[in-house]
């Protein structure tokens, strides 16, 4: 299958010297909710405004749904839905002007049915008549996600979507991108909230210093990069670690209260039967045993500090 976005070689210096990007290649496939990781700087707004042709690339290319965003600007915008980060739209004009003629501006005729049924979805239809200036800030950003659907696109653009809105709005967005997902649409996340990405997205990126250090399945990306931990709470403390257990990868904790294992989820033998058995054997007991695994945060902010040190290395 064609991906419905494949970025080739983009690279962004601007007029000062500054390299936001280095030539990065990613495809993006049709229906899935692909996240983009990394920290301010890194790049991630920069890739999304050459994407949605708001920003031209010093090199490479990029196409929308097998158009070129810059040969052929006008069709591969229409494609793309955009809510940026920044909240800027008529304080003056009505919910319901203001989504409306959003539609009109990509030469779409008017359907109130489906104005309407975005409105709802994102709980601004009793807001429809009001002004804009009067409303909150989390409806402002319902009014940012309605205007950029309203053209019925293909590919939706959320660049940091939840920043600073309220838990109840965030839990809206999700569910209603879960059914934009389901309806064929494809939707490209940056977030700050790891954990959203964590519990949403299909693929994950990972981006820093304008190099795409990683792009991987969430489920195999945790699989792969993750630890798990077994932590044994144990009878009586012990202040070092006993000969016999040298072979494990132990570590002692809570003032000799504890043992915490780390071992490769990966591995076909965890090794904890044995560590058991040898503890047995040294005589130390133990009352509890809890495990643990890495969230996608720490693998996260791990990948980040591997390409920092990496960097420093090279320079």
């Amino acid at each position: 299958m064609q991906p419905i976005i494949s970025i080739e070689g983009i690279g962004k210096t601007y007029a000062g010297g500054f390299t936001a990007l280095k030539s990065v290649d990613l495809d993006i496939k049709q229906g899935e909710i692909f996240a983009l990781l990394g920290p301010n700087g890194a790049g991630k707004t920069t890739l999304i405004s050459i994407v949605c042709g708001i920003v031209n690339p010093t090199s490479g290319r990029v196409t929308a749904d097998g158009h070129d965003i810059q040969r052929d600007f006008r069709a591969a915008r229409s494609k793309i839905g955009l809510v940026p980060q920044e909240l800027s739209t008529d304080s003056f004009e009505s919910v319901w002007n203001t989504v409306s003629f959003s539609r009109g501006l990509f030469g779409k005729a008017p359907n109130p049915e489906y104005i309407e049924k975005i409105l709802r979805q994102l709980s601004l239809w009793e807001k429809k008549d009001s002004k804009i200036m009067a409303l909150s800030g989390g409806m402002k950003r319902r009014v940012m996600i309605a205007k950029a659907l309203s053209h019925e696109p293909s590919i939706l653009f959320l660049d940091e979507p939840t920043a600073g809105v309220d838990v109840e709005l965030r839990r809206d967005m999700w569910e209603m991108v879960r059914g934009l997902r389901e309806n064929g649409v494809t939707v490209i996340l940056t977030t700050h909230y790891i954990e959203e990405a964590e519990e949403m997205a299909d693929r994950i990126g990972v981006i820093n210093h304008g190099e795409l250090v990683l792009v991987e399945e969430k489920h195999t990306l945790m699989r792969k990069l993750g630890k798990k931990q077994l932590t044994i709470h144990l009878q009586n403390p012990v202040s070092d670690l006993p000969a016999g257990l040298g072979e494990f990868a132990l570590e002692l904790s809570d003032e000799g209260n504890q043992l915490v294992y780390t071992f490769d989820t990966q591995r076909e033998h965890t090794g904890i039967a044995e560590l058991l058995r040898a503890l047995n054997q040294q005589g130390i007991e133990f009352k509890d045993l809890h495990s643990s695994e890495s969230s996608l945060e720490e693998i996260f902010v791990n990948l980040v500090h591997q390409n920092q040190n990496a960097r420093q290395q090279a320079g």
